[in-house]
């Protein structure tokens, strides 16, 4: 059972988020490695939480949470060689924001989030304390996720 399961907060927000959107056809794609997008996004989302939380951050967790879960909204499979998905670092931030946009009302937080968490390639940095998190965070699952598939296939 993952960690996050347990607390009770986030899952009411994630449960919402799911109810309210698409993000469970995430679980069709992979993100990096062998990870799932849902799940990447998922554990960024806790992973921020927790670091906003352990720090005592004043920011708005609820928005932090949602913008989180929603970053990688794009719902597609970027990998495919057969879709123009090449140059997917510097375009699925606004892929992701216009689905999100479709399905549920963004707040300022949640749409900075989602447009600007692959700063520096989005050039405009983020502004707000919970847009800085996600994209500090974001880099640090991506990684841990593409080294341990790349430990798993040389044995490190």
């Amino acid at each position: 059972m993952e960690a996050y399961s347990k607390d009770t907060y986030f899952m009411n927000i994630l449960k919402q988020v799911e109810a309210e959107t698409r993000i469970l056809q995430s679980r069709e794609h992979i993100q990096h490695g062998t990870t799932e997008v849902y799940e990447h996004c998922v554990q960024v989302a806790y992973e921020s939480y927790l670091f906003a939380k352990e720090h005592q951050l004043k920011v708005e967790m609820e928005q932090l949470i949602r913008g989180a879960l929603l970053h990688d909204y794009f719902l597609y499979d970027w990998h495919n060689q057969l879709t123009p998905h090449h140059l997917h670092g510097f375009f699925h931030p606004g892929v992701a924001l216009r689905n999100a946009s479709m399905d549920v009302e963004l707040t300022p937080i949640e749409h900075d989030i989602i447009k600007k968490h692959m700063f520096p390639l989005t050039l405009v940095p983020p502004k707000y304390l919970e847009s800085w998190i996600v994209c500090w965070i974001d880099k640090k699952c991506s990684a841990r996720e593409t080294l341990q598939r790349r430990c798993r296939e040389e044995v490190c």
